[in-house]
């Protein structure tokens, strides 16, 4: 039996709906759960509570965290002795600039990679496709209110974006690979381009014209920020955001390929399926 944890955030719900085996689901709300529609058992538990998430994880053969990687040590610790553990981690993990989401995927990592437990975590690069995200719907719904698109540098830094539907055959692969020793594999889209031909990209996918860049510094977008949230027409983008847009994320997806059998689709296919 498949444990999943998170089931009902958006990584996790997509599982579910492509998972063709039984599953149980391990969800904090069970509105929200019976919300999404999905017909399969769920078991409430609070990731913070030890005891009801060794309850909710009794019995189980996988269990498939798609929750934030800082809770590994606490899932770790209540899964069955045996059980195949496959964890989402996120390509912060190797961000330059320290924050607390990639501080706790660090940690998450390493509480894994010391557990000896047989597994996967997976690192997934920007996530795109699935239902309700706010990365490529919110950059063009930003373009389609401004005229230019003001980025840090000019938008030279390199992105690699993974649709969900990617996202979702790597963590099935992950869950079926043999029993071994744990493995980190980063989970990324085919090949790495500038980030403002990803917003070219994004804009032709959207039916809008291409917005012409300005280079801005990034501290002066970083000190703009605010007026995000003050501004009704600007979707939110938190200064954090526009500073990792100033480092680049290319990164080699042998291992997705070679160990997980994924070849991810390329962005063009995948943005006309997420704006279709």
């Amino acid at each position: 039996m498949i444990a999943i944890i998170g089931a009902s955030g958006r990584s996790g719900s997509a599982l579910c709906r492509a998972l063709d085996q039984p599953f149980r689901a391990v969800v904090r709300d069970a509105a929200k759960w019976s919300a999404l529609g999905i017909a399969a058992p769920h078991t409430l538990a609070d990731l913070r509570d030890a005891a009801s998430l060794r309850t909710a994880l009794d019995g189980a053969k996988v269990v498939i965290s798609c929750a934030h990687a800082r809770h590994a040590a606490a899932i770790l610790a209540a899964a069955p002795a045996g059980a195949r553990i496959v964890l989402m981690g996120s390509t912060r993990r190797y961000s330059k600039w320290p924050d607390e989401h990639g501080d706790g995927v660090r940690a998450g990592e390493a509480a894994f990679l010391a557990s000896g437990r047989a597994g996967v975590m997976l690192h997934p690069t920007m996530i795109y496709g699935a239902e309700g995200e706010d990365n490529v719907q919110r950059l063009a719904a930003l373009m389609r209110r401004l005229p230019v698109l003001p980025l840090p540098g000019g938008g030279r830094s390199l992105v690699q974006p993974i649709h969900q539907d990617d996202v979702t055959r790597s963590l099935i692969a992950a869950a079926g690979l043999g029993n071994g020793d744990a493995r980190v594999i980063v989970v990324a889209g085919p090949e790495a381009l500038a980030y403002r031909d990803f917003c070219a990209e994004v804009a032709r996918a959207a039916g809008l014209r291409p917005r012409p860049i300005l280079p801005l510094g990034a501290g002066l977008l970083m000190a703009a920020s605010p007026l995000t949230r003050i501004l009704p027409f600007l979707p939110r983008i938190g200064a954090e955001e526009i500073r990792r847009l100033t480092e680049d994320k290319d990164f080699d997806i042998g291992p997705m390929r070679e160990i997980l059998g994924i070849r991810p689709r390329p962005l063009a296919e995948g943005l006309r399926q997420t704006f279709s």
